[in-house]
């Protein structure tokens, strides 16, 4: 009979608690701030600028794009299996590469596995090597 007693007790608690965590009122819901007019979104442009600046280079196309694959495919045959993670990985990895990121070699193994492929540090390595090479982290 005591474990039904404090059951219930423990029960009636909860929901005293949950009453206690409820939503703020309406007033307080006018006082958060708004974006005001002033407030531009950037320009492509600009976030073209931003993205330089921090060392991605642009989304290849075309034949670019294919040279590119085709790098990564001497390097690490099995990470262009799935060439729109190789394209994010290897503009993700450029940022690093640019940015003097340490650890270049794992973080490359890391990017590059996906789903059911694997990269190991040696590829990585190798993959780093491609994407120097190629000259597509130069931005």
């Amino acid at each position: 009979m005591n474990t039904r007693t404090a059951a219930a007790a423990l029960a009636a608690g909860a929901l005293l608690a949950l009453t206690a965590c409820s939503s703020s009122s309406d007033d307080e819901a006018d006082t958060k701030p708004t974006s005001s007019a002033s407030e531009q979104e950037l320009t492509q442009e600009q976030k073209d600028d931003a993205a330089k600046s921090a060392g991605l280079p642009p989304e290849p196309t075309g034949e670019t794009r294919q040279q590119l694959l085709d790098a990564l495919a001497k390097a690490a045959p099995d990470v262009v299996k799935y060439e729109d993670d190789a394209i994010d990985a290897a503009r993700n990895q450029c940022m690093s590469i640019n940015g003097g990121g340490g650890k270049l070699d794992w973080s490359a193994s890391q990017r590059f596995t996906y789903e059911d492929v694997t990269t190991t540090e040696a590829q990585g390595k190798a993959i780093n090597e491609a994407l120097k090479s190629s000259g597509f982290c130069n931005v």
